[in-house]
């Protein structure tokens, strides 16, 4: 199994980055999972206290169950990822049945902040974006997806994601094997990792 993770800063365009890895690839043969699947439990926390919550930092995630899985796909075991609502910021109970794939694609902007995660990736990609590209698609996708108003997505931004981009998801850069600079889409870097993918298929 090949285990590809991709990180950079929210908005930066990881989505767009997958996609375009995996078109013309086989289907079924490719796996995604997303790294806000897992983040941890809420629920014996109220709404109130729940909006509260850190959302950007790596201690929001539950990066043992996020490994624990990785090992047992690994093996051949078939794992149930958590299902995560952003609009109540807590695991809604379901959950997806995930199957092990000959390459598992893991997104998401904290991925390489944790080293037991980190050394599970065969190859590790960080898509760079512009911080004010960054701040646009992330204002407009909360505001459309999410049910945000635009005082709260500014004030999160502000207070919370800027400093943790600066203090915890920029610095996993040095850890990339493939940096994507994503202002305009890069064919040359995407078509490498897709020659990587379709030799180990």
């Amino acid at each position: 199994m090949l285990i590809i993770g991709i990180a950079g800063g929210t908005g930066c365009g990881k989505t767009t980055v997958v996609n375009h890895i995996l078109k013309e690839l086989p289907e079924g043969e490719v796996g995604i999972i997303s790294q806000d699947s897992y983040y941890k439990d809420t629920s014996h926390l109220n709404y109130d206290e729940r909006v509260k919550i850190n959302f950007d930092h790596p201690r929001s995630i539950d990066f043992e169950l996020l490994t624990n899985h990785l090992n047992e796909l690994k093996q051949g075991q078939s794992i149930n990822q958590p299902v995560y609502s952003f609009v109540k910021h807590n695991r809604t109970g379901d959950t997806i049945v995930t199957h092990p794939r000959k390459v598992m694609i893991i997104e998401g902007i904290l991925i390489l902040t944790n080293p037991e995660l980190r050394d599970l990736f065969d190859i590790k990609i960080f898509v760079h974006t512009d911080s004010d590209e960054r701040l646009i698609r992330r204002l407009k996708r909360d505001i459309s997806e999410r049910g945000r108003d635009i005082e709260e997505v500014l004030n999160r931004y502000q207070n919370t994601l800027k400093p943790m981009h600066e203090q915890f998801i920029e610095p996993t850069k040095q850890y990339a094997d493939i940096i994507i600079p994503n202002n305009n889409y890069n064919t040359v870097a995407v078509n490498i990792v897709k020659t990587i993918i379709s030799e180990n298929l």
